[in-house]
């Protein structure tokens, strides 16, 4: 598939993809990236092609990661029309799929002036929309200091309870001394700060206000 073909196929893709009654992903992704990670899915859906497009997001995410590429693609001093040609070039090269190559085109070509910066935020939104779709809940959890083994499987074992059936819990966890104590929750869609810090500014804010 040559990139003069690839770029042809661009505004088909925008008037019968984006326009069709979309196949919602599991969970909604906000801002440009989810929106185009979100059409994606669709497409791929229709096509049963969820699980190749999954592995061509990595490919992609690698390709936006190179160095001379990147060099290009992110300079603001190009022309589009330079980037779009070797972007377009990169991924033919790679062997991507028609439905993963126009559908990164498209975004680079829209309404957004362009911006080839929002391929990572595409590659993103579509990954957590993947995981969601295998059932895996992805959370992270925020202390001041790293949890021992001791916490950590009692953490875990908190955190299924708020699972439904078939779901799995990825946990990741990390570790800030600015939050002085306590934990951030992050999970699915919920986010839940205990911190230590939050609470004193909270506390202070209601002895300001009194």
């Amino acid at each position: 598939i040559s990139f003069i073909s690839i770029l042809l196929q661009v505004r088909q893709f925008s008037t019968s993809v984006l326009r069709q009654a979309l196949i919602r992903p599991p969970i909604d992704v906000y801002g440009v990236g989810g929106r185009y990670a979100t059409a994606l899915f669709s497409a791929a859906s229709k096509q049963k092609k969820l699980e190749q497009v999954e592995k061509e997001m990595g490919t992609l995410s690698a390709l936006i990661k190179d160095p001379k590429l990147s060099s290009i693609v992110m300079n603001p001093h190009v022309k589009r029309s330079l980037k779009l040609k070797f972007f377009g070039d990169a991924m033919t090269k790679a062997n991507l799929s028609p439905i993963t190559v126009n559908l990164v085109l498209h975004s680079c070509s829209g309404n957004y002036n362009g911006r080839l910066t929002l391929t990572a935020d595409v590659v993103g939104a579509f990954a957590k929309m993947m995981s969601a779709h295998r059932g895996e809940v992805i959370c992270t959890v925020t202390t001041a200091h790293p949890l021992d083994e001791a916490n950590l499987a009692e953490l875990k074992v908190a955190l299924n309870g708020f699972l439904a059936k078939g779901e799995t819990l990825i946990l990741e966890t990390k570790s800030d001394a600015s939050i002085l104590g306590g934990m951030i929750v992050s999970i699915g869609d919920k986010y839940v700060d205990m911190s230590t810090k939050t609470k004193i500014h909270k506390l202070t804010k209601i002895i300001r206000d009194s």
